[in-house]
């Protein structure tokens, strides 16, 4: 009889090797992120590689420029009000990221920006794509870190997604030197933070509320401004309440249009350089300017010296820096807007002396409307819009770069509900619409996303059309093309005496090509029946599409308020 062999010694298992970049994806894991906005490099192949070995816990995007990726990111932020995770390397890979970061910075979107650095032990020494990302980002971001320890960086991380996405929103980026992301650790880290020094004021002072309502009953002239701060808090349904308790008009700044519906018989439309007349002309004569959520920025105010003259003006923000910044505030409240509101419907509601006022300000819409030129051959820019809106129901999130496009976007596409709108406002970025619909369409996959953007702005990141094919996303880019920088164009015509330096493009690609070589559906339309036969059919399809509609030259954004002039002074009211 054989003997039976000797049992193999019990082999033990390799232990696992984890190094700082581990730590940081148990972070980004621990946050529930889902998805990741990035380019690799150098300095962050530690981080690539935890990325690798992780696989399946995140949906990483890979933009085909870093400036594409954070744009997207932004506007993954902006409809999911989630806060958008990008990671870049070091030196070239941080400073593509800046325009970004200023954008989302000014429009209060919630950012973690993850930057690769060279070892700390050459930082400082012009070591290979080193920079001083630290001196770059802190006039632009929340907050920044660079991470000295690597015990440090699960509280930092912790930290970044905190203060990006309270309060106020806006981007934190963590700088991470190669020698942190590659360190094996072998001890349990800590990853509770506590911030005695960050206590954003979320509820609204009590007495500060019943100031303002006490300044409503007696108002005869009081308007309400949306600014997007209401958006962030996720208050427009109180809003609503807000508005129906006391009947008031109802305005908006470019980046608050949503927060109340646009087909509601109270709201007046978007007030500032490019609003309606109607808009413009309530907060000039109002008697009570209610601003929630808005930043009372100069292309709403204009001149300061005319903007809102006789009003007393009360200002709900949760960022006591920007109460009183621009405009003497009367009855300030510090307060999430959503929160502040809500305390406002707590109250016992009044009936408002106002009649006369809402009934004026409902003979300025009818008199005095948006309006455009009327063709039945050339494509007309604001005709495109309605339809645009039209064809998608008014259901679209809508994306922008900044410009002509950018105004006849928000005045001809009624937005109903929020987080439908993603443009560039404060810092009013070329090149942004186009990746922020991708990030918009990641964020909302069964949405349709469209993508209005200008003929310049659209070459500066059309790169990432490469995303739209890999990924067969249906996101729909509609370029107005009026192969023209169209707003300096028009600000050269109006304050230049037409002198048109460098701002018409005489020479293009061909769009329809371009949109083929990346194996997506291109189109381009000419004429008005173009439009009407075949652009309902483009939008509703399931496939992405580039879509070249070549609009009139010479076409300008009405009403305008010129540079240095009030909001009573607008030009292009009324139809010559």
């Amino acid at each position: 009889m054989r003997a039976s062999a000797e049992p193999k010694p019990k082999q033990e298992a390799e232990p696992i090797v984890k190094t700082g970049a581990d730590l940081l994806v148990e972070a980004l894991i621990s946050q529930k992120v889902e998805t990741i906005f990035g380019y690799p490099g150098g300095a962050v192949l530690p981080i690539y590689d935890a990325l690798y070995r992780a696989k399946g816990s995140f949906d990483h995007v890979l933009p085909r420029h870093e400036q594409g990726g954070i744009h997207a990111a932004e506007g993954y932020a902006r409809v999911s009000r989630k806060p958008g995770v990008v990671i870049g390397t070091s030196g070239p890979g941080a400073t593509n990221l800046i325009t970004g970061i200023a954008d989302a910075m000014m429009d209060s979107l919630p950012l973690v920006v993850f930057t690769g650095q060279v070892a700390k032990s050459v930082i400082g020494t012009d070591a290979f794509q080193e920079s001083d990302v630290m001196g770059i980002t802190t006039p632009i971001t929340k907050h920044n870190y660079q991470v000295q320890d690597l015990e440090d960086l699960p509280r930092i991380v912790n930290e970044a997604f905190h203060i990006a996405s309270t309060g106020r929103p806006g981007p934190v980026v963590v700088d991470i030197p190669k020698d942190i992301s590659s360190t094996v650790y072998e001890k349990d880290v800590q990853s509770e933070f506590h911030l005695p020094g960050y206590q954003p004021t979320i509820k609204p002072n009590p007495l500060q509320v019943n100031k303002l309502r006490e300044a409503l009953v007696i108002a005869k002239k009081p308007v309400v401004l949306t600014g997007a701060g209401i958006l962030h808090a996720g208050g427009s349904d109180a809003l609503m309440k807000f508005v129906e308790n006391y009947d008031l008009p109802v305005t908006s700044t470019l980046l608050g249009l949503g927060a109340f519906p646009g087909h509601h018989h109270r709201f007046l439309g978007m007030a500032g350089m490019h609003g309606t007349y109607a808009a413009n002309m309530a907060l000039y004569e109002c008697d009570l300017l209610i601003n929630i959520g808005a930043r009372f920025d100069d292309r709403l105010t204009g001149n300061l010296k005319h903007f809102a003259p006789n009003a007393r003006i009360a200002h709900i923000d949760i960022d006591p820096a920007e109460i009183g910044k621009n405009v003497t505030t009367e009855i300030p409240i510090v307060s999430d807007a959503k929160k502040a509101i809500e305390k406002l419907n707590d109250l016992e509601p009044a009936t408002l002396d106002h009649q006369e006022w809402v009934d004026k300000l409902e003979s300025n819409k009818q008199n005095y409307p948006l309006w455009h030129n009327d063709s039945e051959d050339v494509i007309l820019p604001q005709y495109l819009l309605r339809k645009v809106h039209e064809f998608t129901d008014g259901e679209a999130v809508v994306t922008t770069d900044v410009g002509q496009h950018q105004m006849w976007a928000a005045q001809y596409y009624t937005f109903n509900r929020p987080d439908r709108w993603v443009t560039s406002g404060g810092l009013g970025t070329m090149g942004f619409g186009f990746p922020a619909a991708i990030g918009a369409q990641i964020a909302e996959k069964d949405s349709t996303v469209v993508a209005i953007v200008g003929d310049g702005g659209f070459q500066m990141t059309m790169q990432e059309m490469s995303l739209l094919q890999e990924r067969g996303l249906p996101v729909k880019v509609i370029i107005v093309n009026n192969q023209a920088l169209g707003m300096v164009r028009q600000w050269q015509e109006k304050f230049y005496d037409e002198r048109y330096s460098e701002s018409i493009i005489d020479t293009q690609p061909n769009f329809v090509k371009m949109a083929e070589a990346y194996d997506l559906n291109g189109y381009k339309f000419e004429s008005v029946q173009e439009i009407d036969e075949k652009l309902a059919d483009v939008l509703n399809d399931d496939k992405p599409a580039v879509i070249d509609c070549r609009v009139v030259q010479q076409e300008n954004v009405y009403p305008m308020i010129a540079p240095g002039k009030g909001s009573h002074e607008m030009i292009g009211v009324m139809k010559p």
